[in-house]
């Protein structure tokens, strides 16, 4: 690991020392340090909730720090605003562009500073400067042109270059590639070697593990709001990478035990198959079936794919290639109504925006998606709701078992009760579960474990998320392995481990798109 402060602070650009943010109940941080250095790429790496985000939102003036100091050029700064990191330097470029489509591209890259004349607005002094800090970045591109026509992979060089106007000292890019494709991929990846080498310190944010290995120099790692350590990239191969940020040493993980071991016939029709299903620059082409009584998990690092693959397969978002099949069947599934027709259930990983109702009862909760599949002039008797809420308050051991409790004074475990709850309800063939157990205490989560091995024992086709490796170690007779949109790999054997899908998934080859990998 790289020891900090053993050089000058003033030939860092930035250095952020013993950086801690605290809201209401949560402590965001918790004293991080950061050292950016001038002519280098370095990415911040952590899974969901690792304090990534709010560490940016410290440098760049969102957020105040509750304590630690901000250097930047070697002098201590306090950023009150975005304005005050920008004049001191810092300027940051989001994965959501942050400009004005409706405007010139001219017009956003001078944005601010736009040249004076005459008490005016130099428009012909704006567009040769624009040009020239467009060219740059090796852009050329007519100023003049509406910035919404051009595509998201120019918009962002445009950002770039609306930051580098100020002279920026470093350039924080928040998962810039997240919408782009290969080829666009590298034109900006060429920008920002460019940039590094004319001596910028770029923070560079991404979940894509191959891009962190093509183009960072240096790596810091952050685990629930601490910081587990800085490293040269050529010193952190891909696995020990990820057992930092999950948090377990490979030999802690393998010690773990399973308890789906079952054999599942895969002679007959599967439940669902979906072939070549993607959608550009989202998800490429991938192929995943599902047999009766099986529990395919579907694992990767946060951006792999995983939940882009599922809302595709629910028609929550709609493909543009590809076809699915169920019982054998060719499905058109564009739009949630098609799946739940074919009694397909999906519970999404954000339950608070997609999930509970927090204004309803724990019974209305529950029977919504009966209801919704009947229609609204079907209307449910009073006894057989109340039959069907008992049922799965016991069965799934709902606290409190009070029917009419506000959902949203249930815990988080309970409410994740209650959603499972709903999809059972509606007697599928095949659920989608994603991230079932994020963000619950570990009794709970257990409980959710237990009734997912038993409903697919009991025949219950299951598409099973999470972004802990051992959860779906353990529950899973199958796995796509997801990485950098796309599937690299199936594990199929009952002797699969952590360290096997850690391997898969930092396996350092770009060509493993067909890649099937069985564990013997």
């Amino acid at each position: 690991m790289t020891s900090h402060g053993t050089t000058a602070a003033a030939t860092h650009p930035v250095e952020l020392r013993g950086i801690s943010v605290e809201f209401p109940g949560v402590k965001a941080l918790d004293d991080v340090d950061l050292t950016l250095r001038a002519g280098e790429v370095h990415t911040l790496m952590g899974e969901n909730g690792a304090g990534k985000s709010t560490l940016i939102k410290a440098l760049t003036g969102v957020y105040a720090v509750d304590a630690g100091t901000i250097r930047v050029r070697g002098q201590e700064r306090e950023f009150r605003s975005t304005a005050d990191a920008q004049s001191a330097g810092v300027s940051t470029v989001y994965q959501e562009v942050n400009l004005c489509p409706n405007l010139s591209v001219g017009e956003n890259v001078m944005l601010g500073h736009e040249p004076r004349r005459l008490g005016g607005i130099d428009w012909a002094g704006l567009h040769s400067e624009s040009a020239r800090h467009l060219a740059g970045l090796g852009v050329h591109i007519d100023t003049r042109s509406l910035l919404g026509s051009h595509s998201i992979a120019i918009q962002q060089l445009v950002a770039i270059a609306r930051a580098m106007v100020t002279d920026a000292a470093v350039l924080v890019l928040d998962e810039p590639t997240s919408s782009l494709d290969r080829t666009e991929v590298e034109q900006l990846f060429a920008v920002v070697r460019d940039l590094r080498d004319r001596g910028v310190a770029i923070l560079f944010v991404t979940h894509f593990l191959d891009q962190v290995y093509e183009i960072s120099d240096r790596i810091t790692v952050l685990r629930n709001g601490r910081l587990v350590g800085e490293y040269a990239v050529t010193e952190l191969p891909r696995g020990e990478l990820i057992a930092k940020m999950i948090g377990r040493e490979l030999d802690v993980l393998d010690a773990l035990s399973r308890s789906a071991e079952r054999a599942i016939d895969r002679t007959g029709e599967p439940v669902l198959r979906a072939e070549a299903i993607g959608r550009r620059g989202v998800l490429e082409a991938t192929d995943i079936d599902v047999f009766d009584g099986e529990v395919v998990g579907l694992a990767g690092l946060l951006g792999s794919g995983r939940t882009e693959l599922v809302r595709l397969l629910y028609g929550a978002d709609r493909a543009d290639s590809g076809t699915t099949r169920v019982r054998g069947r060719t499905a058109r599934i564009t739009a949630p109504r098609h799946a739940i027709d074919r009694r397909i259930a999906f519970s999404s990983e954000d339950r608070r925006a997609e999930g509970v109702v927090g204004d309803l009862t724990v019974a209305e909760n529950i029977i919504l998606g009966i209801q919704a599949k009947r229609g609204a002039l079907r209307k449910m008797r009073k006894s057989e709701q109340d039959a069907i809420v008992d049922e799965y308050i016991r069965a799934l051991g709902v606290r409190p078992a009070n029917p009419q409790a506000l959902i949203r004074n249930l815990s988080g475990g309970n409410q994740q009760k209650v959603l499972l709850a709903r999809s059972l309800a509606t007697a599928p063939q095949l659920i989608i579960l994603d991230e079932p157990t994020r963000g619950i205490d570990v009794g709970a989560k257990a409980d959710i474990q237990r009734k997912v091995a038993e409903l697919a024992e009991q025949g219950l086709a299951v598409v099973f998320i999470s972004s802990e490796l051992e959860e779906v170690v353990r529950l899973a007779q199958r796995i796509v392995v997801m990485r950098d949109r796309r599937k690299i790999g199936e594990l199929t054997s009952h002797d699969i481990d952590v360290s096997d899908l850690v391997e898969v998934i930092a396996e350092e080859s770009p060509e493993t798109s067909d890649h099937v990998e069985n564990v013997a």
